[in-house]
């Protein structure tokens, strides 16, 4: 029997085979005008073993948000998944894997050395008592730790 294929690329993974930490092309998509969309999984924890911890994945998305775009004036977005597992990454007319594995190993550094989360308050901020530079900082020394797994989704 054939399992129905979904809409979403990440429905149809097999999330018992994958071993995070890891990023991987999840979607590609070209424009009209010939622009092309790319859409990366950057995954952090291994999927429904473990979770990053909520404030920790709102805090690394403002962290990451705001320093990724010192590094590539391509990103479009930088979400987190709702499973807590990782993130998505956007970015625009730009498919080169080993440069984004560098921008993301180089924006976790910053992570590392930032005294506080971007925009955590509560003009720029939807919940902005909900945050934790020292979580987000722990989950970014674990990413980066197995740097030179990044590029392993299977096992």
């Amino acid at each position: 029997m054939t399992e129905k294929r979904m809409n979403v690329e990440s429905f149809n993974l097999d999330h018992n085979k994958v071993i995070a930490p890891y990023v991987r092309v999840a979607d590609r998509k070209t424009g009209a005008h010939g622009d092309i969309i790319v859409k990366y999984d950057v995954r952090f924890s291994q999927p429904n073993k473990e979770h990053m911890d909520m404030m920790a994945v709102h805090s690394l998305e403002h962290l990451t948000a705001e320093h990724i775009r010192n590094h590539a004036d391509y990103v479009i977005d930088f979400g987190p998944m709702g499973c807590q597992t990782g993130f998505y990454l956007t970015v625009l007319n730009h498919e080169d894997y080993d440069e984004i594995l560098e921008v993301l190993e180089r924006t976790m550094e910053d992570i590392l050395e930032a005294d506080e989360v971007p925009a955590s308050n509560e003009k720029q901020c939807g919940w902005a008592a909900h945050h934790t530079l020292e979580g987000a900082k722990e989950v970014a020394r674990e990413f980066l730790s197995k740097r030179n797994e990044w590029h392993i989704v299977f096992a």
